[in-house]
């Protein structure tokens, strides 16, 4: 289901997933600390499964080939394995850390797509990309001086979500958003259930109305990226994910009395510079490179 690469549609939908994640996020951090990790991930994969129902029939009909259906297998793994980690390091840390330390992932899939899927990575979008990994140093500066065991956890969550994000990209390019999307819940919630089972406790009413919040939110994000990553190289929708910090940020000091400081403002300005000067650049040239329409005939 390849075409072609449209850059500026890639971002805007990459934009409404940062929106949707980072509400994930603040769920996550308001309603997930009196549960396990892995149950509470657990979750939120299982009440989403209702997501499901309309995408019953494109599963049941979906030609999935063995090369296909060992990288749904593997985003699996590597999906359900960094969420039980995200999840532990939401209850640990700062939500404006959990974010700024989540950009390691950008940087495997940036790196990935390159080694791996052959995608190309000029020196321009490189700096940008390096110049806004210097925006989020900036901002973890303060949090480094001692390592806790949630910071661990998001090292852990970034690897495992970039091998996630590499295995979407081609999957997104052969299959319909709805069918990876749902693949990607079905095998989630498999591989979270025996996870859950070892650190099981009674939830209550709320912490299940929470949990089908969280899987709202998620679901429509894991849509949305799934569309992004089909109008765009990996290398163009990834920068955008950035944007996320600055969301962070202002939840954490409205909703959490988790202040900014000097640095985390700093680092924010480095971020959206370098995101816009991609979005700019990617821009400009497809207007240069793509012959008008009756230059084609």
């Amino acid at each position: 289901m390849s075409s072609e690469p449209r850059p500026l549609i890639g971002i805007l939908w990459m934009i409404a997933t940062g929106a949707c994640f980072i509400a994930v996020t603040a769920v996550v951090k308001h309603s997930a600390q009196d549960l396990p990790a892995a149950q509470a991930a657990f979750l939120r994969y299982l009440l989403g499964l209702v997501f499901l129902i309309p995408a019953i029939g494109a599963i049941r009909t979906a030609r999935i080939d063995r090369r296909d259906l060992g990288l749904f297998g593997l985003r699996g793994v590597c999906h359900s394995l960094g969420v039980a980690l995200w999840f532990y390091a939401m209850t640990q840390i700062p939500i404006a850390e959990v974010t700024a330390m989540n950009y390691l992932n950008p940087v495997y899939v940036t790196l990935g797509a390159a080694l791996l899927l052959g995608e190309r990575l000029a020196a321009r979008r490189l700096a940008a990309v390096f110049a806004a990994l210097v925006g989020v140093v900036v901002i973890l500066r303060p949090g480094f001086r001692e390592i806790e065991t949630g910071h661990l956890a998001m090292l852990g969550t970034a690897l495992l979500f970039a091998g996630s994000y590499l295995c979407a990209k081609p999957l997104s390019d052969r299959h319909p958003a709805a069918l990876v999307v749902a693949v990607l819940s079905l095998t989630v919630t498999l591989g979270l259930a025996p996870m859950a089972w070892a650190v099981w406790t009674p939830p209550a009413l709320a912490d299940l109305g929470w949990m089908f919040l969280v899987a709202c939110f998620a679901t429509t994000g894991h849509y949305t990226m799934t569309r992004a990553f089909a109008a765009a190289p990996i290398a163009v929708t990834q920068p955008v994910t950035f944007l996320q910090m600055v969301w962070a940020v202002l939840l954490g000091w409205a909703l959490f009395d988790e202040p900014p400081d000097a640095f985390v403002i700093l680092g924010a300005g480095i971020i959206i510079a370098s995101v816009s000067f991609i979005a700019w650049r990617e821009a400009r040239l497809r207007r240069i490179t793509t012959p008008p329409h009756v230059a084609t005939k």
